[in-house]
This record gives structure tokens, C-alpha cells and sequence, in this order.
């Protein structure tokens, strides 16, 4: 399954409600897998991102919307990059190298 890195910064209302923030990421990753996607993991930074979260989802359309979820709670903004495996690079090198 494709796989997202999300880089995530609390907003004003994020930062108020900090106690709650493993709360939010259950939730987070009750709500991911309600839609056929997966938190593989979250993790709490130091430095310019907040929490960097690690998620599987079957395509980009259902990424998209497990993500506009969380965002539109509030408490956090988003930037996404997909993420490639190993093999996955290996197949990308193999159909440039044609």
C-alpha cells in the first residue's frame, strides 16, 4: 500500500488544546482506518514540525480525505509527501532505465 508522510504543525487552536493531543491521534487513527486507510505511526517533534505522522493509504484519493478530516478539525496543519519503499524505488529505476 502507498505510503504518506505527513509533517503536521498545531495551529493556534492545536496549541491550546496540547493536552489533548494523544487523545486527537487516537481518534486520528480510529477515523484513517474508518476509510480504508491506516497510522502506521505518529510521532511528537522537536524543531520545525510538531508531530510527523506515517500512514498507508490504497491511493492518493483516500489519503487526501483521511488528512482533510484532520485538518478540518482545527487543531493541526498538513504537508504530505509520498512516500516510496525500497522495491517500489527498484520498479521506478527499473521503467526509467526502460
Amino acid at each position: 500500500m502507498p505510503t504518506y508522510v505527513t509533517l503536521l504543525n498545531w495551529t493556534d487552536q492545536g496549541i491550546r488544546n496540547y493536552k489533548d493531543t494523544a487523545k486527537r491521534a487516537e481518534a486520528f487513527a480510529s477515523g484513517v482506518q474508518k476509510i480504508g486507510a491506516k497510522l502506521l505511526n505518529i510521532y511528537w517533534t522537536v524543531g520545525p514540525y510538531d508531530l510527523v505522522a506515517v500512514v498507508e493509504a490504497p491511493d492518493d484519493e483516500t489519503a487526501t480525505a483521511a488528512l482533510l478530516q484532520l485538518g478540518g478539525v482545527g487543531n493541526v496543519r498538513t504537508t504530505t509527501l509520498r512516500a516510496f519503499g525500497q522495491e517500489e524505488m527498484d520498479r521506478i529505476i527499473a521503467k526509467a532505465a526502460g
